[in-house]
């Protein structure tokens, strides 16, 4: 299956430097770094990220990887020195892919190379997505004693037929084990969920959730399945060999999931995450539904500095053969305009706990913004006795129709 086509938008130039306005606030901005790891030993049925299995590499190296993406922090200091950048980054994330199907020593030198490039602040989060297959205890260690202070499980489920339709190949057995070995090398743990595959059922969901308590992580988020064109799973409902999605099932499934994780003591402060205690939010997301700064690193990857959007060519080798010769990896880029930044920021602040200020809402909204507030408020969406605080917060109905408020309220 081939990965998802890149978005369309304008080239940037061979040396990768970004326009001029970018330079304007720029040194108030929170800055973040991901590091996208694009190797996978299978491809799940689900899967519609940027990623390869050795068959399908061409060419291209995962021992010469670390190479190619110190070569893109090279050019990335050179772009941001243009712009008078100088901020350390507060967050790293390596994404995938399996990030570690590398070793960690390979992951332990990209980081090495973004501190010595860039600095990283004193306490940065800095996390590596893991599938439980992937990974024992003397890697989790060497990945703390390297700097890494986060792991984030892809658990997805805790049945074996769940998993078998999302082509996910780990044992459901080794999930506890290295959870326990991740805190006991002192890194900080999350656990992601997936549901809504077709055939689960909300008892299927209720022993992942509890899988999950049990193991009492920082962190779990839970995503709703979305099919993807051109994935397995979609040929699979196209043919009729499995059952389409069901919606209403899903948000059964997600109030099953916010009574359950809060039952056990996780906060909800995004949509599909919850913290425990509220106190261990993933600092990396976080900044992205905060509008922060980052870069992001390796073929495919999309970045964001200060409303300008970019994203590299796909495919390992391409982006190795730019790199190779001087050339920014870049595919293309967009530079947002004021009512598309208002959108986003709206989009993006109502997903959270935290929600969006009433006065900031109407200074970005439209002439409606005060009667679809009250609408909103009338239809269950938002909490009205917080909205008279001064704050727009979704309810839990206004959290599954998330999406339609967003709308609303945007200008």
């Amino acid at each position: 299956m081939p990965p998802s086509a890149l978005p369309l938008g304008a080239p940037l130039p061979a040396s990768g430097a970004l326009p001029a306005s970018v330079a304007d606030g720029i040194h108030q901005r929170q800055f973040g770094a991901y590091v996208h790891i694009p190797f996978c030993r299978v491809r799940c049925g689900y899967c519609d990220f940027n990623t390869y299995t050795a068959t399908e590499l061409a060419g291209a190296s995962p021992r010469e990887y670390p190479a190619s993406l110190g070569a893109e922090i090279a050019l990335a200091r050179t772009v941001l020195d243009e712009l008078g950048h100088d901020a350390p980054l507060s967050t790293v994330f390596f994404g995938g892919g399996t990030p570690t199907l590398l070793p960690a020593e390979s992951l332990i030198e990209v980081l090495q190379q973004l501190r010595s490039t860039f600095g990283i602040v004193d306490g940065a989060e800095v996390s590596v997505e893991a599938n439980p297959d992937s990974v024992d205890a003397d890697y989790l260690s060497r990945l703390a004693a390297g700097g890494v202070t986060r792991v984030s499980f892809g658990v997805q489920s805790a049945v074996p037929h769940v998993l078998d339709t999302l082509d996910r190949t780990h044992d459901p057995e080794r999930v506890a084990p290295v959870v326990a070995a991740a805190k006991a090398a002192g890194l900080s743990t999350s656990v992601d969920l997936i549901y809504g595959t077709p055939g689960e059922s909300l008892a299927d969901w209720q022993a992942s959730l509890d899988l999950a308590c049990s193991l009492e992580p920082d962190h779990i988020s839970a995503y709703a399945l979305i099919i993807e064109d051109g994935t397995a799973i979609a040929r699979q409902i196209r043919r009729g060999e499995i059952a389409p999605v069901d919606d209403d099932l899903q948000a059964d499934m997600y109030e099953l999931a916010d009574a359950t994780l809060t039952q056990a003591g996780y906060e909800w402060y995004e949509l599909s995450n919850w913290s425990r205690d509220g106190a261990h939010p993933s600092r990396h997301n976080l900044a992205y539904w905060q509008d922060t700064d980052w870069w992001g690193f390796g073929p495919g990857a999309h970045s964001h500095i200060n409303g300008v959007r970019f994203w590299n060519v796909k495919h390992p080798t391409a982006y190795a053969t730019r790199l190779t010769k001087g050339e920014s990896p870049a595919a293309g880029h967009e530079l947002l305009d004021a009512t598309q930044r208002a959108d986003e920021r709206i989009l993006l602040q109502t997903r959270l706990r935290s929600g969006i200020a009433v006065s900031e809402l109407r200074a970005l909204g439209g002439a409606n913004v005060q009667a679809e507030i009250a609408a909103c408020i009338a239809d269950g969406l938002v909490d009205g006795a917080l909205a008279l605080q001064g704050r727009i917060v979704l309810t839990l109905r206004g959290r599954l129709l998330a999406d339609i408020v967003a709308r609303r309220l945007c200008p």
